[in-house]
């Protein structure tokens, strides 16, 4: 039996409809060598009892076979694998590969009813760090000694190029929204389908996972039409927490000027035919929210209702857990409970308030409809949220019902580290930001560093078989849906960047300043890294600035500004050209997947869906390598041509036109050092 030629995955090849309804009927294929074998068996659990129901040979091609089998689907998830026989040789067929038994955690699942929105499968992502974007207007930034920040006062960065400090919370460079609204002639030339933005609502720090309010747009990201000044009002005790737009008079002005500035920009993004997905931050809020006012910010405003910490009569206070109900020392002596025990973070308390519950339901549903139209959600510490494993899905599952209704086609996208297969069953989360399927499996193999950089594993650095080990375990645990629109990135706000990690310097910004960052890196495996994010399985997301050699430790080295004027234009070209790839060669959206090859620090795989194929094959060694490619696995023609989309190597990339001729069904290629290349098949007509 030829083992290498069996396949079938979830993908609309193999599975039709690729997101059937309930209680529809589905084509389920399989795929064999030709005339290789004698049987193909769907196996599943009827009735608690493990079945096999024959399939029948539907196709017969030159190289291949392929075997189907109609089965009618309930309202209940369809898992199943294959049972493949010839004489007395029998194996299994599941979400990893050939197997010698039937393992129930790898078998293919279809639930019923579930899909992922179409705009969301492959599309190329932008994450943007606002602050450090682009400041598109001056009259909106945080001003120095504007309010107190945990203990000490904010401040105005002068110099866009300054990098960031140790502490850097409380530092604002100014970017803003109308900075991404004049910056989308770049997006759109770069070929960005969907902007995911860090939070936007009003917030003290610069990274805004403390929200103050969630109803608004903090206005140091959107307008100020009434300018506050410098003089603080009365019931902003000892300067802590009042900003220049929150006066009485500005306050809800500057708010509703800033939410309708942001339904503009999503408007004209739309125009471009480009998403938006929106930073939820639904597990803890801040200490400056309105509903704690531990600042005692609103405490003086007849708008607004006491806060839990000013009150513990606030309607807000079961909002939150209190230690101390008992202690009638009001207010200094509450103790609340804190995200990870910070207390400027407190933590949301959903089980014993419904009343909490439905209005991030009402926040949820309100930016995913008119005026704002936003495309999605991004879930930060999803799994973190509630009290209990019990509450949080109940909760996820509520979210998804509450806001596919205001808005069908949206996203919901979690933050996860771990394996998410209980929140990816279909009625809660859409899939997940991939560090276990993608980030950290990718820059273990290229640069064998942590993605924080905090360790170096040398027996990871070029590991093949950890990395495929790696990849299929994790990707086994998604439905395909899911794996279809998740966000692959390299480097974002927490993690080191990408770029950085190539240059094996273990430690943080405090150890070895900022610098060092950039010292020994090398772009030929962030471009090798960059391959592989433009066609892999999933939604490649670009975090500001990585495209033009953006370096940086993590946290808050990580969040430098965007270098405009300074851009590396080679590492910007090369983004482009992979953009472009990836938008236009077919399979790189939904095709099939297909590993061919490995070797120590060698790799090479196929995406194909039809009659159309494209093969990626790296070189991340520091010696020339010739390598062996069987792209027959891939349903590459026995015999043919296929044309080179761009091959990068240690000193560049190029584009040129090549071809690369297909012998029995392998292609022979010498590759440089640190080099990759992207080749699709040339059909004969």
């Amino acid at each position: 039996m030829n083992k290498d030629a069996l396949f079938s995955d979830g993908t609309s090849s193999y599975v039709i409809p690729a997101e059937p309804k309930e209680n529809e009927k589905v084509r389920i294929r399989f795929r064999t060598a030709k005339d290789d074998v004698d049987e193909v068996r769907i196996s599943t659990k009827i009735d608690g009892e493990q079945k096999s129901i024959l399939m029948e040979k539907s196709v017969s091609g030159d190289v291949f076979d392929y075997y189907e089998i109609e089965w009618q689907l309930s309202d209940e998830p369809f898992s199943y694998c294959f049972e493949i026989r010839k004489g007395e040789e029998v194996c299994y067929y599941n979400r990893c590969g050939v197997a010698g038994e039937i393992v129930d955690y790898y078998a293919f699942v279809i639930v019923p009813g579930f899909s992922t929105p179409e705009w969301a499968k492959g599309a190329v992502m932008y994450q943007i760090f606002v602050d450090r974007f682009y400041n598109g207007d001056p009259s909106n930034d945080v001003e120095d000694w504007e309010y107190i920040y945990i203990g000490e006062p904010c401040q105005k960065v002068k110099d866009w190029n300054q990098l960031p400090q140790s502490m850097d919370v409380r530092r604002f460079y100014g970017g803003d929204l109308r900075g991404v609204l004049e910056k989308l002639d770049y997006l759109e030339e770069l070929g960005v389908e969907v902007i995911y933005f860090n939070p936007l609502f009003v917030s003290p720090s610069n990274h805004k996972y403390d929200i103050q309010d969630y109803d608004y747009i903090d206005p140091h990201y959107g307008e100020i039409v009434v300018d506050g000044g410098q003089t603080l009002p009365e019931w902003a005790a000892d300067n802590i927490g009042a900003t220049k737009y929150q006066n009485r008079t500005g306050l809800k002005a500057n708010l509703e000027a800033s939410n309708a500035l942001f339904a503009r920009l999503v408007d004209e993004m739309h125009k471009r035919g480009m998403r938006v997905i929106l930073d939820g931050v639904f597990n803890h809020c801040g200490s400056f929210n309105k509903w704690m006012d531990r600042e005692r910010i609103y405490e003086q405003q007849e708008s607004y209702a006491k806060g839990a910490f000013v009150s513990a009569w606030s309607p807000y206070r079961s909002f939150f857990h209190f230690f101390n109900e008992s202690d009638s020392a009001w207010p200094y002596n509450y103790e609340y409970d804190g995200w990870w025990g910070h207390d400027t973070l407190p933590k949301l308390n959903y089980e014993d308030s419904p009343m909490l519950e439905q209005y991030i339901m009402d926040v949820a549903k309100k930016w995913v409809s008119p005026p704002y139209n936003v495309d999605g959600w991004r879930l930060d510490v999803a799994a973190d949220l509630g009290y209990s494993n019990e509450y949080n899905h109940m909760f996820w599952k509520r979210f998804r019902k509450e806001v596919k209704k205001a808005r069908p086609d949206a996203l919901i996208l979690a933050e996860h580290y771990g394996d998410p297969a209980e929140w990816l069953q279909g009625d809660e989360w859409d899939s997940v930001m991939n560090y276990d399927a993608f980030m950290e499996p990718v820059t273990w193999f290229l640069t064998g560093m942590e993605k924080h950089s905090d360790e170096r594993r040398t027996d990871l650095w070029g590991n093949a078989d950890n990395f495929v080990n790696t990849m299929r375990h994790y990707m086994s645990t998604m439905l395909t849906p899911s794996l279809q629109v998740a966000m692959n990135e390299l480097s974002n706000h927490d993690h080191s960047r990408f770029l950085t990690r190539t240059n094996h310097i273990v430690g943080r910004v405090e150890q070895h300043g900022s610098r060092a960052a950039e010292e020994g890196v090398n772009p030929a495996v962030m471009r090798e890294a960059v391959v592989i994010q433009m066609t892999w399985v999933g939604a490649p997301t670009i975090y500001y600035g990585d495209e033009v050699g953006v370096c940086g430790f993590t946290d808050p080295d990580n969040r430098r500004t965007y270098p405009w004027g300074r851009e590396d234009q080679m590492m910007l070209g090369f983004h482009k050209e992979m953009i472009r790839i990836h938008k236009r060669q077919h399979p790189l959206r939904q095709g099939s997947l297909r590993i061919l090859c490995w070797d120590n620090n060698v790799l090479a795989y196929g995406r194909f869906q039809g009659d159309d194929q494209v093969i990626v094959v790296l070189n991340n060694s520091k010696d020339l390598k010739e390598i062996t490619v069987p792209v027959w696995k891939a349903e590459v023609p026995m015999k043919g041509r296929m044309k080179r989309l761009i091959y990068t190597y240690e000193e560049g990339y190029t584009t040129d036109y090549d071809e690369y001729i297909v012998e029995n069904g392998e292609v022979v290629l010498n590759m440089g050092r640190h080099s990759a290349v992207v080749m699709r098949t040339i059909r004969e007509i």
